[in-house]
């Protein structure tokens, strides 16, 4: 299927095998990516393990019948989802549970997407269909919502709602210590044996500019981060993309700004050209294992920001959203910093331009000190080890290994 961005919800198919024993929900790029790990390694051990998604085409490659691609329909900040809700997500909610009253699989594997899952798993438990409700399905979440970061008081909910969870900071197995939920560190999915990391750190590599995965955050950002590397004009500098339909907004915001060295690649494509020969608006088909070099970076906050840092990648974070949304965000949210590398570090490993802070000017001022301070480089590797030490997986096993207990 398609993103629903560009479909109308319709009645999601029966399983493929006739039964189910694994329902995922992802609704978003780096969960689809997350949950495929996860499936994959599952359906190694146990060829037969039946599953289901709403997710993304990494799940589907991972052996899950999708259902849906939810990933094109990932929104940022209270002002889009209020513009879906009645159109998408209210129906997506209701054929979601109607899917599983009828088809009931064995367990249903939440991965993050907190404001979709948090209210399917209510939903389960108040119309009998997890067994927190007296019924048969276990409800599982892999990848906690933030409640560490904004409404802490989710979690009695959240442990109400769910059997078991396993998170990837360490720090979050204490954000729910005064509830009854059982919750398991199972380390980091950038920091596994078998993690390929789409960029690398090279020191005469182009800039990488990251403006994220949402179609929302994307059209606020690009642009300013397209005007920033005009301003520095140090290298030519690559725009990774995680789908086609961001891709295509690339492209157009790139062709609107007249940018001659900017060049959208795909996430993890093999082959991108390096700092010479680059050709803009040259979109490889398909997504591979390799990883772009790069010598610094301008991000969001979001998931991408992570595989940079563990990179030794320097940079900064860029932020932008409606101004509604994040006055509401201000009231909310209890964090020092918006990156997650520089809240596990204690420390600004990316320093942070918010809103109109992020200009140009000074955007340009952080790749210039990125590319020419060796300091800045040497930081950014010292960084990256302490952070690859607090995210290894832990003794207890994997995620996989978290689950098939659960599945049990």
């Amino acid at each position: 299927m398609t993103g629903p961005a560009a479909q109308s919800l319709s009645r999601f198919p029966p399983p493929s095998g006739g039964g189910v024993d694994l329902l995922v929900i992802a609704g978003e790029h780096s969960g689809d990516g997350h949950a495929a790990r996860v499936v994959r390694e599952l359906r190694r051990r146990s060829p037969g393990l039946a599953v289901a998604a709403l997710g993304g085409p990494a799940l589907a490659q991972a052996g899950a019948q999708l259902l849906i691609d939810l990933t094109g329909s990932s929104v940022i900040g209270y002002v889009e989802v209020l513009k879906r809700y009645r159109s998408f997500f209210r129906p997506l909610f209701e054929e979601t549970l109607r899917w599983i009253g009828e088809h009931r699989p064995r367990a249903v594997l939440f991965v993050d997407y907190g404001g979709f899952n948090l209210r399917v798993a209510d939903a389960m438990r108040a119309r009998g269909l997890s067994v927190k409700g007296w019924g048969k399905i276990k409800t599982l979440y892999y990848i906690s919502p933030q409640v560490w970061a904004s409404r802490p008081g989710r979690r009695f909910s959240i442990a109400r709602n769910l059997d078991a969870m396993a998170v990837i900071f360490p720090f979050e197995v204490d954000a729910y210590a005064d509830t009854h939920l059982p919750v398991e560190f199972v380390g980091h999915p950038f920091v596994a044996p078998d993690y390929r990391p789409p960029v690398r750190y090279a020191p005469s590599g182009p800039v990488l500019l990251l403006p994220g995965s949402r179609k929302p955050a994307v059209a606020r950002i690009f642009p300013v981060l397209l005007a920033a590397h005009r301003v520095f004009g140090g290298r030519p500098a690559i725009a990774l993309y995680p789908s086609l339909e961001i891709a295509a907004q690339l492209r157009s915001i790139i062709a609107a700004s007249g940018a001659a060295d900017v060049t959208p690649i795909r996430s993890g494509a093999k082959g991108a050209p390096g700092p010479s020969g680059l050709v803009p608006g040259a979109f490889p088909a398909e997504a591979s294992t390799g990883s772009q070099p790069a010598s610094a970076v301008l991000t969001s906050s979001g998931t991408i920001s992570m595989h940079c840092a563990l990179a030794g990648i320097p940079g900064a974070i860029a932020f932008r959203i409606d101004p509604l949304t994040y006055w509401l965000g201000r009231m909310l949210v209890n964090v020092p910093q918006l990156g997650l590398a520089n809240l596990l570090l204690q420390e600004p490993m990316y320093p942070e331009y918010i809103q109109a802070a992020a200009t140009p000017e000074a955007l340009a001022a952080e790749l210039t000190a990125c590319v020419n301070n060796p300091s800045r480089r040497e930081k950014a590797a010292s960084q990256a080890a302490r952070l690859r030490d607090l995210l290894s997986q832990p003794a207890g096993g994997t995620a996989a290994d978290w689950l098939e207990r659960n599945l049990r």
